[in-house]
């Protein structure tokens, strides 16, 4: 356990160095043209370390990420990137610019080029049936990577954050903020979702929902939009300039002369935009309390600065440790199951299920990591004291590196 955790310390230096070049989430897309995306943001990073172990015996594992346009996909392909190759894997990593038509020729390249395992972070969970059919058919098992794709029976397994817990933790931090079991209210809420493509996005918006509904039906909660529904709060691509664009409106429209006591955001790009739009166009006084999810650097900052008042933190480098030991699990011919846990000995929290998660051809066994909220008061014993960032001299929390 120790020699792991010290593993995934080790890799957060490793990401930081790469995140210097690829340089922060504005929420918009990559800047890569479509003309050039083939051989900038889908070029592939293959081969082994020097001294890797060469227990892998010559398997090759594909990585196929969404976009290098948000934080943390920098960090889960870095850190699947490194704990493969640590094993002594051949390892081909690619991102495709935010682009379906480009993550499907990016897996048929990964196909083509014989890979013996798939890890796919998918950028629409309902598009990739059909190249995942042609791994099936080549004997290729996928594993789906923290977010489910759907309609395919091409899925082994599942590796990802518990995400209805993500939503249910913000939706009970702005419970006991505001006290609402003891306090009169009303107090005013808006909602802000992610990505419908995103299979995720409802899990983490239905666990918020789910938490605060008692309070929403009591009226002691207020959407004075009316805006209630997912597809109404929906933000594409998680985008944070939709996400500002929206706010914008609802502040406009709604708050002219009312007090928002809270912005509810499934993630940091989307409260990147609300907490931009609260500066510029909220006309109270009070601090609105704004949640968030991932802890992207530019979010943390904020947290710090009192803009934003909390993150759902995940720690990639322990879903990529999982995700490894799950890998290599397969690939030596194995069946993994509730066991695994045990035997890789992880020094998180981990559960696992097989009764949740169903992409429409049947339940899908998963392995859920557990998710850590973190506030200006915690940052540095969960982030800093864990060696994944380090306080600079700024007063905020860096990756390490």
């Amino acid at each position: 356990m120790r020699a792991k955790k010290l593993l995934a310390v080790m890799l957060s230096a490793v990401l930081a160095f790469s995140l210097v070049a690829c340089g922060e989430d504005k929420g918009t897309t990559d800047n890569a043209s479509t003309d050039n995306a083939a051989t900038e943001e889908s070029s592939s990073d293959s081969g082994e370390t020097a001294d890797a172990p060469a227990a892998a015996g010559g398997n090759k594992v594909g990585i196929a990420m969404p976009t290098k346009s948000l934080e943390r996909w920098n960090r889960d392909g870095s850190y699947l990137e490194e704990q493969f190759k640590s094993k002594g894997y051949e390892v081909s990593l690619t991102y495709s610019d935010n682009k379906i038509d480009q993550q499907v020729k990016d897996i048929e390249g990964l196909i083509a080029d014989n890979v013996n395992l798939l890890v796919v972070a998918a950028i629409d969970g309902e598009s990739l049936s059909q190249v995942l059919a042609q791994a099936k058919e080549q004997g290729i098992p996928v594993i789906s990577y923290d977010r489910l794709i759907m309609n395919t029976d091409a899925i082994s397994y599942y590796v990802s954050f518990d995400n209805y817990t993500v939503g249910k933790l913000q939706g009970e931090f702005v419970r006991d903020q505001l006290d609402l079991d003891n306090a009169a209210g009303p107090f005013n809420i808006e909602f802000t979702a992610g990505d419908p493509a995103d299979n995720n996005a409802g899990f983490f918006f239905n666990g918020a929902k789910d938490a605060l509904q008692k309070y929403l039906d009591e009226g002691k909660l207020v959407v004075q939009s009316g805006q209630t529904e997912f597809d109404q709060v929906a933000t594409q691509q998680w985008d944070t300039s939709k996400a500002l664009t929206r706010f914008q409106n609802i502040l406009g429209s709604n708050y002219a002369d009312k007090q928002l006591d809270v912005a509810l955001c499934s993630n940091d790009s989307t409260a990147l935009g609300v907490t931009q739009a609260i500066e510029s166009d909220y006309n109270g006084s009070n601090q609105v309390i704004v949640t968030g999810q991932d802890g992207d650097e530019a979010n943390l900052q904020n947290i710090v600065d009192g803009k934003q008042t909390m993150t759902v933190y995940k720690a990639v480098a322990n879903e990529a440790v999982a995700t490894l030991d799950l890998g290599d699990a397969i690939l030596q011919g194995k069946t993994p199951d509730e066991n695994l846990i045990k035997e890789a000995g992880w020094s998180f929290e981990c559960a696992y299920d097989t009764s949740s998660y169903d992409n429409g051809t049947g339940i899908i066994p998963s392995y859920l990591l557990v998710p850590t909220v973190v506030t200006k008061d915690n940052i540095q014993s969960e982030l800093v004291d864990t060696g994944y960032y380090t306080m600079g001299d700024d007063g905020y929390p860096h990756p390490v590196g």
